[in-house]
């Protein structure tokens, strides 16, 4: 695509086919405001008045700087786990700074860190480290696990297996997320509080995982109960599927960072921002009661 449709305070939309990313594409053209969606895959990006498209991916820099010029603010949604992903997040880092993008929202996880027991966050402190390194406006949103996931915890008899202890997680929707991203996106006053700094997006409440599956249990009247593992059965039952040893140790480390007490955070930034309280579990069964169909009753 030609360069001649870009025009000054478009916002840069990454992740636009994928859950998070669609919703805050949705967001912004409810609003009317211009956007680009940079997408692998020109006939999935979606179509909305005064948007626009350009093909791209992370790695290959010059046609992600492309797609990036006339980008004012954009929406850098995190590349899917890879053992690679911090030179993916990099690349894309710098084609952006390189294209003239003078803010970067940068959904990153959280509890980042360089040691963060979640494997996969670490790859996020090493993002946003760069981002701070290159000197453009940035703001890190940091959401909690995602809620809309919880229902995929469950196995098919019920069972949610892995090695969290008693810690506590604040299980946030994905609907909360892009209520903030796009309060940030698109809201000057918003943009400008924001700044710089890093927010972490929760739910409203923290729970241990046994009181959770109580949660569901009770509200969807369906037998649902957790099971704690050590680190080694954790591991063992997830080598059973074959998948590489980098992403065994991701999902159970997922586990183990609630168990460690570093998603034991209740955060006020989905009220302060958007003006509603962050949804529950309750109310997110309430708007998809089919979440646990799977499980038997």
């Amino acid at each position: 695509m030609g360069d001649d449709h870009m025009t000054n305070r478009t916002i840069g939309v990454t992740g636009a086919t994928g859950a998070l990313g669609g919703r805050v594409a949705a967001r912004i053209a409810r609003l009317g405001l211009p956007q680009r969606f940079i997408v692998r895959d020109l006939n999935r990006a979606p179509e909305y008045p005064g948007s626009s498209a350009a093909m791209a991916t992370y790695e290959d820099t010059s046609a992600f700087e492309r797609a990036c010029r006339g980008v004012d603010t954009l929406f850098l949604v995190s590349a899917s786990e890879s053992e690679d992903r911090v030179l993916t997040h990099l690349n894309a880092v710098d084609a952006a700074v390189g294209a003239g993008v003078s803010h970067i929202v940068y959904l990153s996880f959280l509890g980042a860190g360089p040691a963060s027991t979640f494997t996969f966050a670490r790859t996020h402190f090493f993002t946003e480290a760069h981002i701070r390194s290159t000197g453009v406006r940035h703001t890190f949103l940091r959401p909690s696990l995602y809620l809309d996931l919880l229902p995929h915890w469950v196995d098919d008899e019920g069972v949610v297996r892995g090695p969290a202890g008693d810690g506590r997680i604040a299980w946030v929707s994905r609907d909360d997320v892009a209520d903030v991203a796009a309060g940030v996106l698109t809201d000057p006053d918003t943009a400008a509080r924001t700044t710089n700094t890093t927010l972490d997006v929760t739910g409203p409440e923290a729970l241990g995982l046994a009181a959770t599956v109580d949660k569901l249990a009770a509200l969807t009247s369906r037998s649902i109960r957790y099971v704690p593992e050590t680190w080694e059965e954790a591991l063992a039952s997830r080598r059973a599927t074959g998948a590489p040893e980098w992403q065994v140790e991701g999902w159970a480390s997922s586990y183990a960072a609630i168990a460690a007490g570093e998603m034991d955070v209740v955060s006020g930034t989905v009220p302060k921002l958007t003006g509603h309280p962050a949804q529950s579990i309750e109310g997110f069964l309430r708007r998809h009661p089919s979440a646990l169909a799977h499980v038997a009753v």
